[in-house]
């Protein structure tokens, strides 16, 4: 292969999502519109809509729901060539509630999901080797035991192809056996990545530093072999740091719909400004409009920006603080 196809590749679950219309607990709500719901998909989305060459790794159901998630990925731009279709699992999906400006109440369909039966081949490792960056979560170390071998395959292969790997936590301690289990797992994953995006909630769990700051779970991240460490302190801003020092970046604000897809956002822009050549004070920003721009709509990916509609946004922000 005379080098990289992709821009970027990742690889998860995709599930469709039925979003209540009106506002109340899940058990009360009559009326739903569907949309599409995936961690790595959205970053998938949010990149594609930028521009960028993307490519998303996944198994679904033959049935109504893999092909709209399919159908959804191809008309947001995103390369589906490796993903492969299950005849006897179903594609998974969720509940999720009126959000009203805060955190939604999700409910899950998702086991023994054609998404959680994903495993690695020769064809989804000449696929991940394709690419000049791979995007990891932490929901397929928690799926089942083959989404597990697939992402460990996954990162083999893309060192060994001289990629570089970006790992998102995104700890859902529900899909896990045991807290302990997660910590370990997610750190070992957490010291062959190049870029460790952890919430700051999320490092304090998993670096075991209770009360601890932004820069401690950096240097718990560091001190592992992560070059770059960016933590999400949620309206408290996200920090960036390397060896080299650190940047801090306060949020963008913005009128919030739904919180959910706001790390995914936040991921895509990172990696956005990485394909082009950002400094670390423009990758953070744009970073931070991405994020900010996620949770401007009650889907996870509505808000997710193209390139004219984030050039708007940064420019109006600019005047604002310019005139302030």
């Amino acid at each position: 292969m005379n080098g990289p196809v992709l821009d970027v590749v990742t690889f998860g679950e995709v599930m469709a999502m039925f979003v209540a219309t009106e506002s109340g607990p899940l058990e009360s709500a009559v009326n739903f519109s569907r949309a599409l719901a995936g961690a790595e998909t959205n970053v998938a989305i949010g990149l594609a809509r930028l521009g960028h060459r993307v490519g998303w790794v996944g198994r679904v159901g033959e049935d109504h729901f893999g092909r709209f998630a399919l159908a959804e990925l191809a008309n947001n731009g995103v390369d589906t060539a490796a993903v492969s279709f299950d005849p006897e699992a179903a594609t998974g999906f969720q509940l999720k509630s009126r959000a009203d400006g805060g955190d939604p109440e999700v409910a899950y369909f998702r086991r023994n999901s054609a998404g959680s039966r994903l495993a690695p081949s020769p064809a989804t490792d000449a696929y991940i080797s394709s690419g000049r960056h791979l995007h990891v979560t932490g929901i397929p170390l928690a799926l089942s035991p083959s989404t597990r071998a697939f992402t460990l395959r996954a990162i083999t292969i893309a060192r060994e192809s001289g990629m570089t790997v970006s790992f998102d936590p995104n700890l859902r301690p529900g899909l896990w056996a045991s807290p302990e289990e997660m910590i370990q797992v997610t750190n070992d994953v957490a010291a062959t990545a190049d870029w460790v995006l952890p919430g700051l909630a999320e490092g304090r769990l998993l670096s075991g530093l209770t009360g601890a700051d932004a820069d401690q779970v950096a240097r718990f991240y560091l001190d592992r072999g992560a070059q770059r460490v960016v933590v999400k302190a949620a309206v408290q801003g996200a920090s960036l740091h390397t060896a080299a020092g650190r940047w801090g970046r306060p949020i963008f604000p913005v009128e919030v719909v739904d919180t959910v897809g706001a790390g995914d956002g936040f991921a895509a822009g990172l990696i956005s400004a990485h394909l082009d050549g950002l400094s670390v004070e423009a990758a953070l920003e744009r970073a931070a409009a991405i994020g900010a721009l996620a949770t401007t709509s009650s889907g996870d990916k509505d808000g997710l920006p193209d390139r004219p509609a984030l050039a708007a946004f940064l420019a109006e922000q600019h005047l604002t603080a310019a005139l302030n």
